[in-house]
């Protein structure tokens, strides 16, 4: 992309984002354009409102969901940000909507607005356990029936909780607390920079100038 056309994607969604603006103001707490995205905040009970409005305005028809997913923050009050990525294929423009959502807190599904919310809000049920009301089929996605926990909050440990395993005597998949074998790990603590440095590091390594000598004389 040169120069002439950098510019004319910038004047574009500046014009864009006057019209959301326009459209929008009593709805969005803020609009700007971020790292060459636009980008709006709203408090979640107005999100089904401004999704209407930017799927059904004749200056905006976005009019398809590309994504749906959330952001995990444990230090804040409103622990989560639920984020709608957006595309209004006639004016070739993307639109983020963000919304902060709070631990426990339940949320209208937006899939009776865009069908394609199906999934993804199932996907963040699942890995966030952010519940959406309305929903037509919110089970989890990703992990198995009976998991524990969801995995993409931060306080959720590396090793998960639990793991599967065959077992002979029942003869089926049993779940078990996670244990960590050591035996057949191997661990290498030796740097593999070390020794390339050109410092000796024994005697072995020390020149032979004894011998050396005693050559030269003999």
């Amino acid at each position: 992309m040169d120069a002439t056309d950098s510019r004319q994607m910038e004047q574009s969604q500046a014009g864009f984002l006057k019209v959301i603006e326009a459209s929008l103001s009593d709805l969005v707490l803020a609009a700007d354009i971020h790292n060459g995205e636009i980008v709006l905040r709203a408090a979640l009970a107005k999100v089904a409102e401004i999704l209407l409005a930017l799927r059904d305005g004749q200056a905006l028809e976005c009019r398809q969901l590309t994504d749906v997913t959330a952001v995990d923050w444990p230090e804040r009050p409103a622990r989560f940000d639920l984020v709608w990525q957006l595309l209004s294929v006639r004016y070739n423009q993307r639109v983020r909507l963000i919304a902060e959502v709070e631990e426990g807190e339940i949320v209208p599904s937006s899939v009776p607005i865009f069908a394609s919310a199906n999934w993804a809000e199932r996907e963040i049920w699942d890995m966030f356990g952010i519940f959406f009301s309305g929903h037509p089929d919110l089970r989890r996605l990703l992990t198995d029936y009976g998991f524990e926990g969801h995995p993409l909050r931060k306080d959720f440990p590396l090793t998960g909780h639990v793991e599967v395993r065959y077992d002979d005597t029942q003869r089926r998949v049993i779940y078990q607390p996670v244990q960590l074998v050591q035996e057949y790990r191997d661990f290498d603590f030796l740097s593999p920079w070390e020794g390339m440095l050109g410092e000796p590091d024994s005697a072995a390594d020390q020149p032979a100038e004894a011998e050396d000598g005693e050559t030269a004389n003999g």
